[in-house]
């Protein structure tokens, strides 16, 4: 038996157009799973969703949603329901940064990043619970960031988001275990547009500079921690979070 697999379940990744995301998509299509594709603004490439479609011919779901929504969230849940039956895996990847000093720091800005990167974190995971309580499993993967643990210059909202991500990660292993098992990953600097903005060599340096491999990561590398959390082979792990970040964190 593969512990590994994901062959018949259904999977939500949300932000899934992102390079995280997308290489998030096409670990656990290759994995087996039926990944429903959820997005803000440009859609999947077809390249992506070639990528995720699974070997018997069966294409990702593709739909828009806004995590920060409540409405758009139990839509598009209700709509992958609809479609597959259920929902065996959310990925909650869907996020924003924001870098700026503290003095420069908007309201807004603090707000908008916290409402995507955990209140959307927050909202998708009370939509599937329903569902996966009624058919007795699940698993639930919150992408936080190893900014939770030690934090970085010029990133207090960010930061403050990915460390509500950990929390909110234990509190909902306690509630809805051991029925759905809830946890999260927290990488390091990655190679993706998310920090492409960001990314000059005084960025670079200063990301990198405490990370034992001393470079960058890339999307690939960081996927395969989703898939094991998501699988049967993670089964003893509740409300831990995988530090997938080249020692930058060691806990």
């Amino acid at each position: 038996m593969n512990m590994f697999s994901l062959t018949n379940k259904t999977a939500i990744v949300t932000g899934a157009t992102g390079g995280l995301g997308a290489a998030i998509a096409r670990a656990l299509a290759e994995a087996g799973a039926h990944v429903a594709l959820a997005y803000i603004g440009t859609p999947p490439t077809e390249d992506l969703v070639k990528a995720v479609t699974t070997p018997h011919g069966i294409m990702p779901l593709i739909l828009e949603a806004d995590v920060s929504s409540e409405a758009d969230c139990n839509t598009l849940v209700g709509d992958v329901e609809a479609a597959t039956g259920k929902v065996d895996v959310l990925v909650n990847n869907a996020g924003v940064l924001h870098q700026a000093p503290l003095a420069e720091a908007t309201l807004a800005m603090w707000e908008r990043v916290l409402k995507v990167n955990l209140t959307g974190t927050f909202l998708m995971s009370k939509s599937v619970a329903p569902g996966m309580q009624t058919r007795a499993g699940g698993a639930i993967v919150n992408v936080a960031s190893q900014l939770a643990f030690k934090g970085a210059i010029e990133t207090s909202a960010y930061s403050a988001s990915k460390g509500g991500v950990v929390a909110l990660t234990r509190a909902l292993a306690r509630e809805l275990g051991p029925t759905i098992r809830v946890n999260a990953i927290a990488p390091g600097p990655i190679h993706t547009p998310l920090n492409d903005p960001y990314a000059d060599d005084e960025w670079i340096e200063q990301r990198t500079a405490g990370l034992v491999m001393r470079r960058l990561a890339r999307p690939e590398e960081v996927a395969p921690g989703v898939v094991f959390l998501a699988s049967e082979a993670a089964a003893l792990m509740h409300g831990q979070t995988l530090h997938l970040n080249g020692g930058g964190v060691m806990a």
